[in-house]
């Protein structure tokens, strides 16, 4: 195949392959005056060597699915990458777009992003994501090839990082699990230029990066960064190894500017007309700005035409495969006829059955269900496993060498574990879910947010989700963390309140086509839904789970855990002669989608009442300025989660009594003013 074939460096002329990159990209930074030219000016060279005598890619076909994987991980150094897709020819890449370099509406935004030009397979920007998200390409393409075979699944994942990427703690989460699963398909290329912001990297670095991965478990080769030859040869062996490799290529960031390359002053700011004149002086490059001679465009070209006939030589292995349509039903990500009914009926057994059991163990449960009836899901967690209940009979471990399984051992790295889960969902192939406590959800909120940015199909299971956790104390219990994953774009936040809702809740994050957080708690929960299964009500994001007998008086609304405590009030109210509905809202996000009908009838127009163990701001755009909220104020304690839940105020009793004031201050507010 030509994946195997030995490639020798042509003599022609490199130089001006590599030119042509640093030009485009000093012309489109000094254009937009803004952006960072020094990291495509020193890279250039290795860039050149990569695409033009290893990359795998057909930019007529984007998404062909053995293609080779390309990260810039290092992603302020954006115009490398367009320039790139410009000169091989991706067809949404003109010079035009070029020339709208960081402009509102262009595909040439200031970082790369998925989705906003064809051929950026991930988002990068924030420093180290980049190389963790292609460590999950990576193990997706072994875990791919350990199904479907060399003839189907057998490509490379490049990555382009510097010292900033490898300064971010998710740098070593990553590099620890690739060299720990022997990903020999992912080959790093450092751009080693000792340059950060501030100056000299000596200033906050001692650290010899290629001892460091090697520690991990990688292989590693050295190799200045401007000798094409050196640059194909590392490459080349990287290619035959049987670990990960990362080649340290020793470059001059700025390179070709006679002022500025090698200063920090080249990083992030456009050259300036003079010193760019100066810099086509000293490298010759005499065509005007974004302009490309045709002989040297002719020489990228030939990029594009090895990248089709690889794919066409793939095509043929493909239709010729006795495992065809799996593969392309696997790749489509689709679950497949059966899965509405499967969880229907479901449901129908839990509401039939009423578990009391913790939603953590009900999401258990749940995932049984579910993994026996696909194989597209892959499950893992940060070291957590018996406590987040990820893993289900017969899913087999992922590990070096034997990657047919369907559980990954994260190891405690929650940063890492969301950027690879990124990486197998932006791969193809997998539909990743990974678990820790919700608590730790600040460790990965960077993957989070990038996974909400891209939309990219992944479920983040975070459990032990408020005080009820109990005695591990304030450090374990969160209480602002909700908050912040609601106000998150595009990220759909699901706080089941019993067994039902929570198959409800996987039901939908499967289906989606944007990432899913599952907030779980460890404390048992009644099931409060019967009689009514046949619906999935979490899709709409809240609904009436007890309505109020004749006129509503006041409408308590929860989530999770306090959906009980909602029920039993309502039950005391109603004792009392107070009309009051109870409304179940697991999914914020998708309540507010709901037409305005809809949300004003389930919210009733009387008093409403908000019940969380956490913080309450994310309650305020459903309770309204006159709305009381019982929840947390401050941090957790340690103690028996009962004791804390009456300790913080937390109770069926104080709900009441909010309802009785809330209407009593009404009734006042209503009463005409007495004259004497």
């Amino acid at each position: 195949m030509l994946d195997q074939v030995l490639r020798v460096p042509p003599s022609h002329n490199t130089c001006a392959m590599a030119n042509a990159i640093r030009f485009l990209a000093i012309d489109a930074v000094q254009q937009a005056n803004s952006g960072h030219p020094g990291m495509p000016m020193g890279m250039a060279d290795v860039a050149t060597v990569l695409f033009r005598d290893f990359i795998t890619i057909d930019p007529a076909a984007p998404e062909w699915p053995d293609r080779d994987r390309f990260v810039l991980s290092n992603g302020h150094g954006s115009m490398l990458l367009y320039a790139l897709h410009h000169l091989v020819g991706y067809p949404d890449m003109t010079v035009e777009q070029l020339r709208s370099f960081r402009q509102l509406g262009s595909r040439t935004a200031g970082h790369p992003e998925y989705g906003h030009a064809l051929g950026i397979e991930t988002t990068t920007g924030p420093l180290g994501q980049g190389l963790a998200t292609a460590v999950g390409m990576a193990l997706a393409e072994r875990m791919l090839n350990a199904r479907f075979g060399d003839d189907l699944v057998n490509h490379h994942t490049y990555v382009f990082c510097g010292d900033g990427c490898l300064m971010e703690g998710i740098s070593q989460e990553a590099i620890d699990l690739a060299g720990h699963l022997r990903l020999s398909k992912l080959i790093v290329l450092f751009d080693d230029n000792g340059i950060s912001i501030d100056g000299s990297t000596d200033l906050s670095t001692s650290t010899d990066q290629a001892r460091r991965f090697e520690a991990s478990g990688w292989n590693t080769d050295r190799v200045d960064g401007h000798d094409q030859a050196a640059i194909h040869a590392a490459i080349m062996r990287a290619r035959f190894s049987d670990r990960p490799t990362m080649i340290a290529c020793r470059t001059t960031i700025g390179y070709g500017s006679p002022k500025l390359a090698g200063s920090e002053k080249s990083h992030g700011a456009p050259l300036g007309s003079e010193e760019i004149a100066a810099t086509r002086a000293q490298l010759g490059w005499n065509s005007e700005p974004f302009s490309v001679p045709q002989a040297v465009l002719d020489e990228w070209k030939v990029v594009a035409e090895r990248g089709a006939e690889a794919r066409r030589q793939w095509e043929a292995r493909h239709a010729q495969s006795p495992k065809r349509e799996e593969f392309d039903s696997r790749l489509a990500g689709a679950l497949g006829e059966g899965f509405s009914a499967l969880m229907a009926d479901f449901r129908r057994q839990l509401a039939s059955d009423g578990p009391k059991l913790a939603t953590r163990k009900s999401s258990e449960v749940a995932l049984g269900v579910i993994n026996d009836f696909t194989d597209l899901t892959v499950g893992g967690s940060a070291d957590l496993t018996h406590s987040v209940f990820t893993l289900t009979k017969g899913m087999g471990d992922v590990q070096a060498g034997a990657y047919d399984g369907r559980y990954i051992r994260y190891g405690i790295r929650e940063h890492a574990m969301g950027a690879v889960m990124n990486g197998l969902s932006l791969h193809g192939g997998f539909i990743p879910y990974g678990g820790t406590f919700l608590v730790f959800s600040d460790y990965m909120r960077s993957s989070i947010r990038l996974s909400a940015l891209m939309g990219v199909r992944a479920v983040y299971v975070l459990t032990h989700d408020s005080i009820g956790l109990g005695e591990d104390g304030p450090t374990h219990q969160p209480i602002e963390h909700l908050t912040m994953l609601r106000a998150t774009p595009n990220l759909l936040v699901f706080r089941p309140a019993d067994a039902v809702e929570t198959a409800e809740a996987w039901e939908i994050a499967l289906t989606a086509n944007r990432p899913s957080v599952l907030s779980l708690s460890r404390q048992n929960l009644p099931t409060l839904r019967s009689g009514d299964a046949e619906e999935n009500r979490s899709r709409r994001g809240g609904y009436i789970l007890r309505d109020a007998p004749g006129r509503r008086d006041v409408t308590l609304l929860a989530a999770g855990s306090e959906v009980e405590i909602a029920v039993q009030a309502a039950g005391i109210l109603q004792e009392q002669g107070v009309a009051a509905a109870v409304v179940s809202v697991p999914s914020h996000e998708l309540f507010l989608e709901q037409d305005a009908a809809y949300r004003a009838d389930v919210l009733g127009k009387g008093p409403r009442i908000a019940i969380e163990a956490g913080g309450g701001m994310s309650w305020d755009r459903l309770l309204g300025a006159e709305g009381r909220f019982i929840g947390m104020t401050s941090f957790g304690a340690s103690g028996p989660a009962a004791q804390l839940y009456a300790h913080f105020g937390i109770t069926t009793e104080k709900v009441v009594t909010a309802a009785h004031e809330m209407l009593e201050t009404g009734r006042r507010l209503a009463e005409p003013e007495v004259l004497s």
